[in-house]
């Protein structure tokens, strides 16, 4: 069989799979499979470099759907290349338990590089991953030893090019130059409410040329040699990221569906399906049908990857030779393995002693830094205010890619997305760093974090009404509650300056969980030695008291945490027997045995008074039907932070008052 019949039922046989699996479901996307399989299978058979059976080779190519609805694409394409997915795996699309989820899912199927569906969470995503390999290979690479050299693919919908996050990461690649990122646009011009041009009516080849992206397009979608081309026109132009438009139809072949938005999220029907696999020239009654010549042609990616993967590790072999001390540093990074010595250097504070815990946290990364020389990362144009700056390495850009400081501008969404590309490529400890407040614009990929997860560390200073004058617009008051309603993420609100350190030990050592670390503006008092705030790690703990059987438990995050303490010494000086827990972490706690967690909160006392700054949502499991909150339930206001918090009830004397009230009820 020639090549050019081979290519073309290979291309047919991704089509119809996709049909196949998606009637069988009842449910699915079988339109952008249907119009993208011929781009896509270019890709895969002529320039994709990987390994199917080994899905975590570190030098493989990234191929990113962005477009997550058209899953079946991707499945078809990890079937028939010979990845851990069966052709009952695709028969079982959709169905609960299976490989072949409705959209791809990072960690539930091999080779899928990244959870997708959510639209331009992809497209930024692979920024970051180009911007993993990029740093890597700065820091890795010697002459003649390209040991991180590879490509970041995507294919992406006009979907995707709509959502804003889109732009910011579209914006910070251009300006990066990432020349081996590669974005094949599914131009189909069909969405969800019909033609695109209802909402879509920019010229979107000039709006990527204005962020810096090399451009082309293919008009013809079934065109695999000028298909071909472009990728080699792209791959050749090294100083930009590159975009290439392909001209294709929505459910292609479909005689009555095709070009239509009836053809994008909905089985085509079985009398459909039928006419469709007539007009490819198929089997009309033959489901799942793949013929042996594509099978046999398509598996010798097995093959292929084999000799890919063979040949890197033999040049791998050599580098390390040469350059044992990189080899082991690499080595390390990519296990994701703490040096021993890493936290040896963490500074730690004397009780009595005040600190802003924003400033705590970026002495203990500079601190971290130098033992850890892959952790990367930066700020929403905040640094100054947040503290995230690296001491002596420059910013990572066009010219100085070995830089670890990253400007991220004020891309928030881009940010977090990116982060996650980061850590999913492997190799690097990427942080990212706003205002609390700010991280409402980043929620998306927040979750993403958190569902796929990947051990992201988020920075969020300004945590409270304490950030004062620049009032409700900045003050956070329900973001720690809707940053703790994710499954997975750990929401730290470290109370001084000691717990802020242990924080970050958390934060590094939690491969499969994404850290949020909570910040103050203002100082406050240093509570814990550095022994005790060691006990961050089960997520509360008691600070001080007076007895061991106590009558009222006071407990708080980070600058509230004070408030209970003094309250805590004059409740103490007139007698009553009073415990103060420290609560920084929600997650961690719930983690933690039944008898550890009845030893700090027992069920006997009843008299509980939470005291946090922010909604206080979420706290009544923790004070119980006899207890007392002390929260925000407005937006705050604009002030001087000492007026701020007399107004608003955040001082001892409320405390004790609501104490007071507390222990002189009937329960």
């Amino acid at each position: 069989m020639d090549q050019t019949n081979v290519d073309l039922l290979s291309v047919t046989t991704i089509r119809t799979l996709a049909m196949d699996a998606v009637e069988n479901a009842k449910s699915g996307h079988p339109g952008l499979p249907m119009g993208a399989a011929p781009m896509a299978y270019t890709l895969w058979n002529r320039y994709l470099r990987h390994n199917p059976q080994n899905p975590h080779w570190a030098n493989r190519d990234r191929f990113v759907l962005s477009a997550g609805h058209g899953s079946m694409l991707l499945y078809g394409l990890l079937y028939l290349t010979g990845y851990d997915v069966s052709l009952d795996d695709l028969k079982h699309f959709r169905q609960l338990g299976s490989k072949t989820p409705g959209h791809p899912e990072y960690g539930h199927t091999a080779g899928v590089e990244t959870t997708t569906g959510p639209l331009g969470q992809g497209f930024a995503t692979g920024v970051g991953m180009a911007i993993a390999e990029r740093f890597l290979a700065a820091r890795y690479n010697r002459p003649n030893f390209p040991i991180i050299d590879h490509y970041t693919y995507a294919l992406v919908s006009d979907g995707d090019l709509m959502e804003g996050i889109s732009a910011e990461a579209a914006s910070l690649a251009g300006h990066l130059g990432l020349g081996k990122l590669i974005y094949l646009y599914d131009d189909n011009h069909i969405s969800i409410e019909g033609n695109t041009d209802i909402a879509f009516t920019e010229d979107v080849l000039e709006r990527f040329n204005a962020y810096g992206w090399h451009t082309q397009r293919v008009s013809d979608g079934n065109n695999m040699p000028a298909i071909a081309d472009a990728i080699q026109n792209a791959q050749r132009e090294t100083e930009r990221p590159s975009l290439i438009a392909v001209r294709t139809h929505i459910g292609y072949g479909s005689p009555n569906k095709q070009d239509t938005a009836k053809a994008h999220g909905s089985a085509l029907g079985a009398e459909e399906v039928r006419l469709t696999k007539k007009a490819y020239g198929w089997p009309e009654d033959r489901s799942f049908y793949v013929p042996d010549a594509v099978l046999s042609h398509m598996r010798q990616a097995v093959a292929n990857g084999n000799e890919w993967e063979a040949e890197w590790n033999r040049l791998y072999e050599q580098w390390a030779q040469a350059f044992p001390d990189l080899a082991r540093e690499l080595d390390q990074a990519l296990a994701r393995e703490i040096p021993p010595e890493a936290f040896g250097d963490l500074p730690q504070y004397e009780v009595g002693t005040n600190y802003e815990t924003r400033t705590v946290s970026g002495q203990v990364l500079n601190a971290l830094a130098p033992h850890l020389p892959t952790l990367i990362g930066g700020s929403a144009d905040l640094a100054p205010s947040n503290n995230t700056f690296l001491d002596g390495q420059p910013y990572f850009g066009p010219t100085t890619p070995q830089g670890r400081n990253m400007h991220f501008g004020v891309r928030e969404h881009a940010m977090g997305a990116a982060l996650n590309g980061m850590a999913l490529h492997g190799g690097l400890y990427p942080y990212g760093a706003t205002f609390l407040i700010f991280s409402d614009y980043m929620r998306g990929a927040i979750r993403l974090s958190a569902l796929m997860r990947q051990p992201v560390s988020y920075v969020f200073t300004h945590d409270s009404i304490g950030l004062g004058e620049d009032g409700p617009t900045h003050q956070p008051i329900e973001q720690l509650a809707a940053l703790r309603a994710i499954p997975n993420l750990y929401m730290i609100r470290p109370g001084d300056a000691n717990e802020t350190r242990e924080a970050w030990k958390i934060t590094l050592t939690s491969p499969h969980h994404p850290v949020a670390i909570a910040l103050t503006r203002q100082k406050i008092p240093t509570l814990t030695t550095p022994e005790l705030s060691q006990q961050l790690q089960y997520g509360a703990y008691i600070l001080e008291e007076n007895h061991e059987q106590p009558d009222l438990i006071l407990m708080a995050t980070g600058s509230e945490l004070s408030l209970c303490h003094e309250a805590y010494l004059t409740l103490k000086d007139q007698g009553h027997r009073v415990r103060v827990v420290s609560f920084p972490c929600w997650e961690l706690f719930e983690e933690q045995s039944e008898a550890y967690r009845e030893s700090i909160l027992p069920h006997r006392v009843i008299r509980r008074i939470a005291v946090e700054a922010a909604s206080p949502l979420g706290w009544d499991r923790y004070v119980g039907s006899h207890g007392a909150i002390i929260g925000m339930n407005g937006f705050g206001a604009s002030g001087a932070i000492k007026d701020l918090m007399e107004h608003f009830g955040f001082t001892v004397e409320n405390v004790l008052r609501v104490a007071t009230k507390l222990m002189a009820g009937s329960h």
